[in-house]
């Protein structure tokens, strides 16, 4: 094989972020691979290659400045400072008269026969006939097919090369090896949605692709065969380079002064509580405390949670610092629940807790027994012996379904929740450490666990603890949902965040861990101390915990918590859905509705990450936009755990914004389309209507409140860290990714600067900070903040 053509698929690819499938629908960023490229010349480049809008349109922009969320000060200095003169409104006419140029699909013959191949090929169980030849990979099974397609011109196996490379190898042996890389980057970025899946496949071995291999060299040798056969172009007429116009540069500076409008108005916020927060300074033991996840839901029932009792509340990775998968006991499905970008280390599975096998083996038969049910339901409907018969004697009962599902949504939830197999009650979270043959062991060393513990707490800043501390990882509940994934926890790989509470949990309880804590690192947990895990469900606001094994000691403070709870959930949901009578009624009608487009918000909104203590953040309403992590800069002398915070959890929630961003400004191409003609396939992902590209981000329905009027507002994340200065840019010194991030304003970043009374710093570029202030950085400066962390 050609080593040039190797390189140039590899580059090629770089270009087409990753799309996750319906299961574990993980937030990223579309763009990923343009991150190494500033933001302005990235998405001018990713236009022309996706041929999609990638800045908001003047109507987005007119509604943010009508409503004043553009700030008309910022807006017109940042165009004087670029050389426009003019007023805002003669250059917001001038976008609005721009018209988009909807350039002919030449290859859309092309791109329709690959799809439907690649949905044959991918398929992952739907289809009750399987393409044959799949274990053979995708282009052998494709070639031996391929004579039986009556969309290509009439073709014999024998015309076909044998292999993949020899098919390349052909079409591209009279073109110049510095072409290859811009021909495969413009065939991939035809179908970037399918493409994306391929990526994740690959990259995740999953079984499906260790059983069925598709690579991106099959799929480009069989779609630049196709291309030669029907005569459809090989070669882009466009070079490989930015297309930055006046028109790019005036769609970033509304942009900008979007996101400074934004800044400032977070800024002043946090700047004003910075002064205040002396007056609500509040010693003595909590009764409890609650770990949420840093999710930007979790800042509206923190803040309900907060008012209802002595409640002290933290916010963490939703993952709780658990490199994991877990094992599903009702399917034997082991799914990541921890990060993308992290490796998972362990697997956590369930066993029966003590003095409950009989519970345990009991919940066990039913399983079994469900799981038959359902094969059987299946089987009826889908093989033909049966499927006519089985259609026609069941159509009543499916009819009186459907109507009860419509009419009575709110109280077939409640008999399925009665009905549902909890084995939270019977069951307790094992860890077991991955090893390399994929077999687990049955437990792991001391000091492992002692560290994962201890991990939290450093990140946390936890100085004492409340006699019931809660973990508290989130999940959403939808009905007729294909996206309902992208509602759970996108820290836990788009898996509910349960399992990482209750496992954590069950690590602090350990006697030998809190041991091990007090001797080797001086960190003092009460006796009467219990940690229990629980989920916060996004879509009610509901927070059930896990305290089937709390001791009997504990019992009352946990009845009045779930009480206190009950009313929290209650203000909560007021809150969020703006009505003050049945709000909970309301919030589970949502959820339980199979017709509900839009059940929850879930991140929309999303703008900033604010990494400092509570109390910073405490008595404000952020508006369910910010994430929100726990950091005391005071108590991380070394600056490991501020640097762990940016290297995981910014990293993160910027590839969430991005994906919110992008399936905002064009939902058809980065987003998910309408709900109203989504149809699935393969049980992985969703297209419109009856095919075309596979759907690669969100739908219509949880970015805008109408078709047109606009929800979530597109801006790039704002970060906020309150810490020295001096310890961010060592930081950022030693992370070339993170400053790489910072300098192509892929996200923004301020700090907050306790040592020089909370003064804003606003980076630039190139370790570059605009600040008066600034000048204050110097090196006396930094060994006076180095003796101050000593002191402290």
């Amino acid at each position: 094989m050609n080593q040039n053509i190797l390189t140039a698929i590899n580059g090629a690819s770089e270009i087409i972020g990753t799309t996750w499938p319906l299961y574990t629908f993980v937030a990223s960023n579309p763009l990923s691979g343009y991150e190494n490229k500033p933001f302005e010349e990235a998405v001018a480049l990713a236009e022309k290659y996706l041929q999609a809008n990638t800045f908001p349109k003047a109507t987005v922009y007119q509604q943010a400045y009508d409503t004043g969320l553009i700030n008309d000060a910022i807006l017109t200095t940042l165009l004087k400072k670029n050389g426009f003169t003019k007023t805002p409104e003669f250059y917001l006419n001038q976008l609005s008269e721009k018209k988009e140029v909807l350039e002919v699909n030449l290859s859309h013959d092309v791109d329709r026969i690959m799809t439907k191949w690649l949905s044959a090929f991918l398929d992952e169980g739907l289809a009750e006939w399987t393409m044959p030849f799949k274990e053979k990979g995708f282009f052998t099974a494709w070639r031996a097919l391929a004579p039986y397609d009556t969309d290509l011109n009439d073709v014999s196996k024998k015309e076909i090369p044998e292999t993949a490379c020899e098919v390349i190898d052909h079409i591209l042996q009279e073109i110049p090896s510095a072409d290859y890389e811009l021909i495969f980057k413009y065939h991939l970025a035809a179908l970037p949605g399918w493409i994306g899946y391929i990526k994740y496949r690959t990259n995740a071995k999953s079984d499906w692709e260790q059983k069925y291999p598709l690579a991106l060299l099959d799929y480009l040798a069989v779609r630049l065969w196709i291309c030669k056969n029907l005569g459809h172009t090989i070669v882009p007429d466009f070079a490989d380079e930015g297309f930055i116009n006046e028109s790019v540069s005036m769609q970033h500076l509304w942009l900008q002064a979007w996101e400074k409008s934004y800044q400032k108005e977070l800024s002043e916020k946090l700047t004003t509580q910075a002064k205040n927060i002396a007056l609500h300074t509040t010693d003595g033991v909590k009764e409890a405390q609650f770990v949420f996840c840093i999710d930007t839901r979790s800042e509206v029932i923190r803040r309900h949670v907060e008012s209802k009792g002595n409640y002290e509340t933290f916010g963490y990775a939703g993952f709780f610092g658990i490199a994991m998968d877990y094992k599903s006991l009702q399917d034997d499905n082991i799914r990541k629940s921890c990060p993308p970008i992290v490796s998972s280390v362990y697997t956590v599975t369930e066993e029966a807790q003590e003095n409950k096998a009989h519970e345990y083996n009991t919940l066990g038969k039913r399983i079994k027994v469900l799981n038959f049910s359902k094969y059987l339901f299946k089987r009826m409907k889908n093989i033909l012996p049966s499927a006519f018969g089985y259609v026609e004697g069941s159509g009543l009962v499916y009819g009186l379904g459907m109507v009860a599902k419509t009419l009575f949504p709110s109280k077939l939830l409640k008999i399925r929740q009665r009905t549902a197999l909890h084995h939270e009650a019977s069951c307790q979270p094992v860890l077991k450490k991955n090893t390399i043959e994929a077999t687990y062991e049955l437990d792991i060393p001391l000091v492992e666990k002692v560290g994962i513990v201890k991990s939290a707490f450093d990140l946390l800043g936890w100085t004492q603890f409340a006699p019931i501390v809660v973990f508290v990882g989130h999940g959403s509940l939808t009905t007729n949902n294909p996206f309902s994934s992208s509602l759970d926890c996108g820290a836990c790989a788009a898996s509910p965040g349960r399992h990482n509470a209750r496992m954590l949990a069950s690590l602090a309880n350990l006697p030998e861990v809190k041991e091990r804590l007090k001797v080797d690192h001086g960190i003092l947990i009460p006796e009467g101390t219990i940690f229990l895990g629980a989920e916060h469900n996004t879509t009610t606001d509901c927070i059930a915990i896990f305290d089937a094994q709390a001791p009997d000691s504990h019992v009352h403070l946990i009845r009045k918590i779930k009480l206190n709870l009950m009313e929290a959930q209650k203000t909560a949901t007021q809150d969020r859905l703006g009505i003050s009578a049945k709000s909970i009624a309301l919030a589970e009608r949502k959820a339980a509705d199979w017709g509900e487009t839009r059940p929850e918000w879930g991140l929309a909104k999303n703008a900033s990450f604010v990494i400092a203590p509570r109390n910073l953040t405490k008595h404000i309403n952020l508006d369910a936009r910010s994430f929100l992590h726990s950091y005391d800069w005071k108590l991380d002398t070394s600056g490991k755990a501020l640097e762990g915070i940016m290297q995981g959890p910014m990293v993160v929630t910027q590839w969430i914004n991005n994906h919110y961003y992008f399936s905002t400004i064009d939902n058809n191409t980065y987003g998910g389309g309408t709900k109203i003609t989504h149809n699935v396939t393969g049980k992985f992902g969703v297209v419109q209507g009856n095919g075309g590209d596979l759907k690669m981000g969100l739908p219509l329905q949880s970015l805008f409140a109408t078709d047109d009027e606009m929800y979530h507002q597109p801006l790039r994340l704002s970060v906020v860290i309150q810490a020295p200065i001096s310890r961010v840019k060592s930081i950022l010194d030693r992370n070339e990714k993170l400053k790489s991030l910072l300098d192509n304003k892929w996200i923004y970043l301020m700090v907050m600067d306790p040592i020089q009374e909370d003064k804003m710093f606003t980076y630039e570029q190139s370790q570059k900070w605009s600040s008066d202030a600034i000048k204050n950085s110097s090196e006396e400066q930094l060994l006076e903040e180095l003796a101050l962390e000593v002191v402290l």
